[in-house]
């Protein structure tokens, strides 16, 4: 984990990096991020952001890496922003948003109809002959990992036939069904 923590973050143009009273606020064209920081020290300096820890210690070692991991993603969040693509696999499995309200309908006797939060950005594909498809688009990755986490987990994909809702590109592990 140190080798991560020790790679400097080289701040790209139009992106601002603040440190002030244990917390890193981040400013580009896209939104504002902000982390709280402990156990480490971060220095802006040159166009660069850099992390430091004060001691060897297991807990301050995992801490140095961590934290440059989630600045990095910050800044590369306000500058360039994070996708992540969902798959709709099984007869009859449709997704629809009006706005920021998800509607999925996934062989239950009712649609799942989910308020995605401000910060993402919302969009159904759907395509005659192919799965449906659910894209989110945002600045902060914690926040879409979580929201795509929770679209997964109401049907997440079974391993016999693969239906359910999956990310794009996921590779599934199988299994083989009965055998007469």
């Amino acid at each position: 984990m140190s080798r991560i923590g020790k790679n400097p973050i080289v701040i790209p143009a139009g992106v601002t990096v603040e440190v002030a009273n244990g917390v890193v606020t981040v400013k580009g064209k896209l939104g504002q991020l902000t982390q709280e920081f402990t156990d480490v020290t971060v220095k802006v300096e040159e166009g660069q952001v850099q992390v430091e820890r004060s001691s060897d210690y297991k807990d301050q070692r995992a801490k140095h890496g961590l934290y440059r991991a989630l600045i990095s993603n910050m800044i590369i969040g306000v500058s360039e922003g994070f996708t992540k693509s969902l798959e709709l696999v099984g007869v009859g499995y449709r997704a629809s948003n009006q706005g920021q309200k998800l509607d999925l309908a996934l062989g239950f006797s009712h649609n799942i109809i989910l308020e995605v939060a401000p910060e993402v950005t919302l969009e159904t594909i759907s395509e005659k002959g192919k799965n449906p498809i659910v894209k989110l688009t945002s600045f902060d990755k914690q926040l879409l990992g979580a929201i795509a986490a929770k679209i997964r987990s109401f049907r997440k994909p079974e391993p016999y036939k693969g239906k359910g809702v999956k990310f794009v590109g996921e590779v599934l592990r199988r299994k083989a069904g009965k055998s007469a």
